[in-house]
């Protein structure tokens, strides 16, 4: 479909009451911390998705084992110097020991350096399909999910979330498999020089263990509320800088300010908590870590005295604790990363696991091309239970008819237009086009036929001639010129400095509004659709360009049907039926003539109209 727009309805008025504040997120204070609502789930999923990186992981794992060999190594050989070289002077050996030992290091750095670059490697294809398969997600989800959510938290999930994700993994996936091979080799190695001392070394690992759970239990809870907190923060942003004319134009910069700020120090505090938090592991590992050190060197010194030991082993099992705290320490630190990245991982996988709209489908199949025979049959549809915007409402729009609906604002005139195209579902009735339920089409097949204007224009980034053929890919530059010149846009864009090639910078802020106008209005002329939809598609341009647009719109109506939604009514006087519309209820209906005659809600809406024009 030739849409140009995916707003929000203009009739969705109550969804503050859903708990969201209109063109925001959640309003501040309601976001609490949650724990992580399924752990186990979501680490299987995040499986899931490394687990297509075969080669990538199989190649992390041996370049990680090869890297712990040649660490465990080096404490050993260290011990067999001192014992059998340095104590028994004995330099000619020690000479071939340290050139041996060097190798050992530098191989060790050279392996580090290739686990690095490939879980680097893993990390970011893992996350690009994650990423890849979130924005897939928006595609198919249904317009009432956007009309909820803001844009800076639904960036906030494909950027943040993700990326604390890709951090963990870049990080974790090394960490995990090296602290695995060192924990296991270092105790291989150690039982093979000393049993009294292994178990003396292991002594700290209880009091690690549990720490470590006590801190772990409340991290995770601060890291979810810290996502959560930055998303609401993002959103208020994107908001504020989006309508930043309004917000100056107003005078309200205060005020916006003092609402962030008390987001940002929402943010700040449960970042404090969340940081703090997870960033006493390291004191308290390294206490740990010399805490064995001086348990080591005191019970080594006791034993070597009673000579069950030698000097060389006490100095190997230094370096042995060392390697066996560290990987223990550093499953900690990982351990309070995993939980930033449980919570990203879990706003993400929400959104991956909402419905889509295309799986809504119960009977869907293809369609011939429409005739546009179009009916309403006792229609009843709310945006939410509390308010009804359509009410029972039936109406009847033949093939290549100009139907134009008017009526106050929050009459539910955009509501119709929402559900003839399916971006919303009605609660009781029927809609029929060609005496088909839509319901049993599919939504892509009706959209492709339908054309939709919308009041707000929205252009892409890129050139004008990609913008206009966004309404149908595989038209020719001279068809796209063709449209551009039937909606009057031609001349403008010539003048140009690239002409039809000249790049637009965001939402197309170097051209006016009637400019965009014109361009979205070629967009749906290159469409060429079965059923044309025009919500207040000329009210941002001049009465001398409203006129020329008028006279394409007559050329491209002939034998479509058509829906215009208008306020200014001298626009619509040539309408084969004019549906006025109230409180969700047609209230009138007939030609132009016909209503002033009945001189009801119509006749005092045109000539109040037409006295202020006079």
């Amino acid at each position: 479909m030739s849409t140009n727009n995916h707003g929000g309805s203009k009739d969705a008025t109550n969804l503050a009451q859903m708990g969201f504040q209109p063109g925001r997120g959640p309003r501040p204070g309601t976001v609490k911390g949650e724990k992580s609502k399924d752990v186990k789930g979501t680490l299987r999923r995040i499986w899931q998705y490394l687990k297509k990186q075969r080669r990538s992981l199989l190649s992390v794992i041996i370049y990680t084992a090869i890297t712990s060999l040649l660490l465990l190594l080096g404490p050993y050989l260290i011990g067999k110097m001192i014992d059998n070289y340095i104590v028994l002077h004995r330099w000619n050996g020690l000479v071939k020991m340290s050139i041996v030992l060097l190798v050992i290091y530098v191989l060790g750095a050279v392996f580090t350096w290739l686990q690095q670059y490939t879980a680097a490697s893993l990390s970011q294809e893992t996350v690009r399909e994650m990423r890849q398969d979130l924005f897939e997600k928006y595609q198919a989800l249904p317009v009432k999910f956007f009309d909820q959510k803001t844009h800076g938290e639904l960036m906030s999930r494909t950027t943040n979330d993700i990326t604390n994700v890709s951090n963990t993994l870049n990080q974790t996936v090394i960490q995990l498999i090296s602290s695995i091979f060192m924990l296991v080799g270092s105790i291989v190695m150690m039982l093979s020089l000393s049993l009294p001392m292994t178990l003396v070394t292991m002594l700290t690992v209880p009091i690690i263990v549990f720490i470590t759970k006590k801190i772990t239990k409340y991290t995770r809870r601060y890291f979810s509320e810290q996502q959560k907190s930055l998303g609401e923060v993002n959103g208020f942003v994107q908001e504020s800088i989006s309508g930043l004319r309004v917000v100056k134009g107003f005078g309200r910069e205060d005020r916006f300010i003092e609402e962030f700020q008390d987001m940002n120090e929402n943010l700040r505090s449960v970042g404090v908590k969340a940081q703090s938090l997870s960033g006493s592991m390291g004191p308290i590992m390294n206490t740990m870590r010399n805490l064995s050190f001086l348990i080591i060197a005191v019970s080594g010194g006791v034993f070597a005295y009673h000579e069950m030991i030698t000097i060389g082993i006490i100095v190997s099992f230094l370096n042995y604790s060392n390697q066996f705290s560290q990987p223990l320490n550093q499953l900690a630190n990982q351990y309070n990363m995993l939980q930033s990245a449980i919570a990203g991982a879990e706003r993400v996988f929400e959104i991956l696991d909402m419905k889509s709209e295309d799986g809504e489908e119960s009977h869907a199949g293809s369609h011939s091309e429409f005739k546009g025979d179009v009916k309403f049959n006792n229609v009843h549809f709310s945006y939410n239970e509390d308010v009804s915007i359509l009410k029972n409402l039936s109406l009847h729009a033949r093939p290549g008819q100009k139907i134009a609906l008017v009526g106050p604002t929050g009459a539910g005139k955009t509501t119709i237009i929402n559900l003839l195209t399916r971006f919303y579902d009605i609660q009781s009735g029927e809609i029929l086009i060609d005496g088909k339920d839509i319901y049993t089409l599919d939504k892509k097949e009706i959209r492709k036929q339908i054309g939709l204007v919308l009041q707000d224009a929205y252009v892409f980034s890129g050139t004008i001639l990609e913008n206009i053929r966004y309404g149908r890919l595989d038209a020719t530059d001279k068809e796209v010129e063709d449209a551009a010149r039937l909606a009057n846009a031609d001349s403008f864009i010539r003048k140009l400095p690239n002409g039809y090639n000249t790049p637009l910078s965001v939402e197309g802020s170097n051209l006016s509004q009637g400019q965009r106008q014109l361009l979205t209005i070629a967009r749906a002329l290159l469409a060429n659709p079965s059923i044309l939809i025009l919500d207040e598609a000329t009210s941002s341009v001049d009465t001398r360009t409203e006129l020329h647009i008028q006279e394409a719109m007559k050329t491209l109506m002939k034998g479509r049907t058509s829906f215009v939604i208008a306020h200014r009514l001298s626009t619509i006087k040539d309408a084969d039926v004019i549906l006025v519309i109230n409180d969700g209820k047609i209230m009138e209906q007939g030609s132009h003539e016909q209503l002033l005659e009945k001189d009801g809600f119509y006749a005092n809406l045109y000539n109040n109209q037409h006295s202020q024009v006079m």
